[in-house]
């Protein structure tokens, strides 16, 4: 019977759709994480008669007959949607504000992007991750630095002890994609390239297409809980309904099998 099979992938998709969201709600405080959505397609058709056969007396289907055999899961889809900028007044804190990542030298030699800016300083004072990966360009900052200063552009100056006067240590730059929602997700709040997403644009910050960034601010995650939860109740909903289904055309074949003549 084909309900059992349709209804059992709508089963299978909802199961997605709420494994979705739950890592949506459970990012809810991720620093830089952006929300993902699960895109759906119909499964092929079963066509018992064919859209404009002929049928008797030269007379043309207007419709044909057709089954369909469920749905399946296409896509799950980063939503890069700006999330809310809190201030922390933290130096090591910067957020973009508008398009763009921040570029991080992986350990493999490869390059990560992030929109995660609660950046730390090394034993070495490098600017790092929280997991210890250089962001790029490599930016050091010299001894006995009393305080740093990010501008919206992204140049980094700091001041020594000792001295009243700034000086420059490097400039931040960004990188955009022509697809950002094709990039890999690693974990970690990081990125890599596909060939989906496009080839890396860098430039700095606050030129055409890319944000600016913003010192002692940090970019919440775009996840609304609200949104989340009634997404997770439609959910259930559509799970619900759809093992039903497979209860009716179980009993339906229950009553076939009792059939006595």
């Amino acid at each position: 019977m084909r309900a059992l099979w349709t209804a059992a992938s709508g089963m299978s998709a909802q199961q997605l759709n709420v494994d979705t969201i739950a890592n949506n709600l459970a990012n809810v405080n991720t620093t830089g994480f952006k929300k993902m959505r699960v895109d759906y397609q119909d499964l092929y058709y079963q066509t018992l008669r064919e859209p404009g056969a002929q049928e008797g007396d030269g007379v043309i289907s207007p419709t044909g007959l057709q089954v369909g055999m469920g749905t399946y899961p296409v896509s799950t889809q980063k939503i890069f949607t700006s999330g809310n900028l809190e201030q922390t007044d933290a130096p090591m804190d910067i957020a973009i504000e508008g398009a763009g990542f921040f570029q991080v030298a992986m350990p493999d030699g490869t390059m990560g992007y992030t929109r995660s800016g609660n950046f730390r300083t090394d034993n070495t004072g490098r600017l790092v991750t929280a997991d210890g990966y250089v962001v790029q360009p490599d930016l050091v900052l010299p001894t006995e630095t009393l305080e740093v200063i990010v501008g919206l552009d992204g140049m980094v100056s700091a001041r020594v002890a000792g001295t009243n006067a700034l000086t420059q240590v490097g400039q931040l730059e960004l990188a955009t994609f022509t697809n950002p929602a094709g990039l890999r997700s690693i974990g970690h709040s990081l990125y890599t390239e596909s060939p989906a997403a496009g080839d890396p644009v860098v430039g700095v910050a606050g030129s055409a297409g890319f944000g600016n960034v913003r010192q002692g601010m940090r970019e919440n995650s775009n996840v609304s809980v609200v949104d989340e939860m009634v997404s997770m109740i439609t959910a259930q909903r559509a799970y619900e309904l759809s093992s039903k289904a497979i209860q009716t055309a179980d009993e339906m074949i229950r009553i076939s099998n009792n059939l006595r003549g």
